[in-house]
Order: C-alpha cells, then sequence, then structure tokens
C-alpha cells in the first residue's frame, strides 16, 4: 500500500500539491531565477558605465552614465534569465536539463526585438532591455509547457522533451520567417499612450501599465520612456517656461510629478524596503537591508529581482494599487492648489523629500510626500505581513 500511495501521488500533476500559486514551480523557478540573473544586470552595468559615450569627468556624469548603462544592462540580465529559468524549471519539473535551455535560448534569440544589428550592439541592448526579461519568462514557461503536454502523449520523456523543444523552435522560426517580433509587438501596442495628453486619465494609464509592466519582469519606466518621455517632458519644459515669466503653470502631468507616485521606484516601495529591514524573517532581513539605502534614492532594481518582486503573488497587488492611490491623491492636490505643480525637472535618482521640493518650490509637496509615504505603508503593512509568514513557513 505505501508503495502504491506513493506511485500515486509522483503521479499527480503538480498543482495538486501546491497549497498555493506561490508554490507552483514555475513561481519557485522565477524566484529563485530572478537573483542569479540579477548577476548579468550588475555586470553588465559595471562594463557599460564605462562604454557609454558621456564626455566630462567620471565621476561628475555618473548618474547619466548609469541611465545610459541601465537599459543595456538589463539585456545581458534577460539572455542569463533565459538560460537560468529554463534550467531551473527543467530540474523542479524532472524534464531534460540540456534540452530545455538549449530550445530556451534558441527561441529567445528568434523572439528578440527586429531589426537585429550586430554593428551596434549597445544601441541594440538598449532595445533588448525593454522587453528582454518578459520574453525570457515567456520563452522559457512555453518551451517546459510544451514538455509537459507532450509527456502525457509520448512514452519516452525524452523523446517527448525533444518534440516539444522542436515544435516550440518550428514556431518561433515561422514567426522570425514572417518578420513578427514579440519585443516589437509589446512596444507597438503602448505607443498609444503618448496621445493621452495632460489628463488624469494619462496619469491613471501610465502609472497603471508601468507598474504591471514591472510585475511580470519588464522595465516599466524604460519601456515607456521612449512613448511617453518626449510629451509629458515638453509638458515640463512649460511648466518652466511660465514659472519663468511668473505665470500660472499650465500643466499637472509632467514629468517631475512620478516623483511623488512612485517613491522609492516602481511601486512605490520605499516603506516596503523599510518594513524588510526589520523584519522577523532572516532572508527578507538581509534584502531589507542591502536595499533600503538604494530605496532612498529612488533605486529598486535589487530589490525587485533581489526579493523578488517580479511574479511575486503576495505582493503584487500592493505593488500596482499603491501608485494608483498616490497619484490620485497627488493629482487632486495639485488640482485644487493644495500644492504647487511641478515647474522644474529634477532626474528620480535624487531623494524624494529633496527632489519634491526643489521641482515645485513648495514645502507643502515635502509633506504630501511624506503623506503618500505613509499611505503606502499603510496599504503594503498586511501584504507584507502575510508574505514574511509564508516566508517563516518554508
Amino acid at each position: 500500500m505505501p508503495a502504491m500511495s506513493l506511485s500515486s501521488a509522483a503521479s499527480r500533476p503538480w498543482y495538486v500539491s501546491c497549497k498555493s500559486i506561490a508554490d507552483a514551480p514555475s513561481m519557485v523557478a522565477v524566484r529563485e531565477a530572478l537573483p542569479w540573473s540579477l548577476a548579468g544586470l550588475l555586470a553588465g552595468l559595471l562594463v557599460f558605465m564605462a562604454l557609454v559615450p558621456v564626455h566630462g569627468p567620471f565621476l561628475g556624469s555618473l548618474v547619466k552614465r548609469i541611465s545610459l548603462a541601465e537599459l543595456p544592462a538589463f539585456g545581458i540580465m534577460a539572455i542569463a534569465l533565459a538560460a537560468i529559468l529554463s534550467y531551473r524549471l527543467a530540474l523542479h519539473l524532472h524534464l531534460s536539463r540540456p534540452t530545455v535551455v538549449a530550445a530556451s535560448l534558441l527561441t529567445f534569440v528568434l523572439a528578440l526585438p527586429r531589426p537585429i544589428s550586430f554593428m551596434h550592439p549597445l544601441s541594440y541592448l538598449h532595445l533588448v532591455g525593454e522587453s528582454g526579461l518578459f520574453l525570457a519568462i515567456i520563452v522559457a514557461l512555453s518551451v517546459v509547457g510544451a514538455c509537459g503536454v507532450l509527456r502525457r502523449i509520448v512514452a519516452s520523456p525524452f523523446a517527448a522533451d525533444a518534440a516539444a523543444a522542436a515544435i516550440v523552435i518550428a514556431i518561433a522560426i515561422a514567426l522570425f520567417d514572417a518578420r513578427i517580433s514579440l519585443g516589437n509587438e509589446l512596444i507597438a501596442a503602448l505607443k498609444p499612450l503618448g496621445a493621452l495628453g495632460d489628463t488624469y486619465a494619462a496619469l491613471l494609464v501610465i502609472t497603471i501599465v508601468e507598474t504591471l509592466l514591472w510585475t511580470f519582469g519588464i522595465h516599466g519606466p524604460a519601456t515607456l520612456a521612449a512613448i511617453v518621455t518626449p510629451v509629458y517632458l515638453t509638458l515640463q519644459l512649460q511648466n518652466t517656461d511660465a514659472f519663468s515669466h511668473h505665470q500660472p503653470l499650465p500643466h499637472i502631468v509632467v514629468v517631475s510629478l512620478f516623483l511623488f507616485v512612485f517613491p522609492g521606484g516602481a511601486g512605490a516601495t520605499l516603506p516596503l524596503a523599510i518594513m524588510l529591514a526589520f523584519s522577523k524573517v532572516e532572508r527578507l532581513r538581509k534584502v531589507g537591508r542591502l536595499t533600503v539605502v538604494p530605496a532612498f534614492f529612488n533605486i529598486n532594481e535589487p530589490l525587485m529581482f533581489g526579493l523578488p518582486l517580479v511574479l511575486n503573488p503576495f505582493l503584487a497587488i500592493p505593488f500596482t494599487v499603491v501608485p494608483i492611490v498616490l497619484a490620485t491623491i497627488t493629482y487632486l492636490a495639485m488640482a485644487h492648489g493644495m500644492v504647487a505643480r511641478p515647474a522644474l525637472y529634477f532626474p528620480s535618482s535624487v531623494p524624494t523629500f529633496v527632489s519634491t521640493y526643489l521641482s515645485t518650490l513648495d514645502a507643502r509637496a515635502a509633506a504630501l510626500a511624506a503623506v503618500n509615504i505613509a499611505i503606502a505603508a499603510l496599504i503594503y503593512w498586511p501584504f507584507f505581513r502575510a508574505y514574511e509568514r509564508h516566508e517563516r513557513a518554508q
């Protein structure tokens, strides 16, 4: 009887034994793969910061170097994630690791944005960085999903994995020959955002799209930058011109408005980083203490991939909801004259309290930023506690 029970349990689908979606092999594999692939991001940053064409002293242009090097570095991270995630998935699901990894990497290359350029690798990696992480996750899950389906049909596990890999690669080649790229399709889908203008609807759509993209591993701000930054930077400059002529500022939704919406970076994660730094769970406490200082400078990539926040079912809701709430509060406060509209542009790497004051030259802006952070903390708290209990139970 014990032997039969064991055999029966082994033959059941993985989801039967999962207590929650967080325990699914795909979610576990993503959580395991992201911190390892983060090494690709760090290595790419170090290399590209030295290679990007920025004039002037190295330290004096450090912020600009980082901003120019970030997306190409995400391209390197995406390549690493395609290999590591497919390996971890194959390991969890007992699939042929060489077959799954090889098929995932080849399919990933075929799905990259086009045209593919080897003559200007830095520029092309910049393009890859916009959607590469999402492509890596989709490709790895597709290959593994095909293997799972064919293993229920083909008697030999090795033959099933090989056949699944061949089918996925054949589809990728067909799409490549048809000049269809998932990366290009994603960029095309986001283009209408630039036409929304200075409206509350525009603010909400941009905020939601940016956070949802990050939830799936796509660098939301960078992906939207080429589409919305020219529009909202132009509106920002119109505010600056009006300010210099002592005229009322015409626009609310400008680039510097997002300084109020994303304290700590995308998802408004500054309070979350502080909570993690004092967590009762050792792993979470270590992550928090490593990421809390960058969070004060609105840099949360280490938190996004080190915790990770990407594809985290416990924190995805507050990660998306908090910026929506803060965007609404900020818009209403400025629309009703409670806080001055942003007149000047300041980069997001400047700490929140400093940048919000300097962009508006209004002391009430720093108070609004403090209120936003407090509200973000209240929303994050119950979800953080649930995640902490889950981690403690592991």
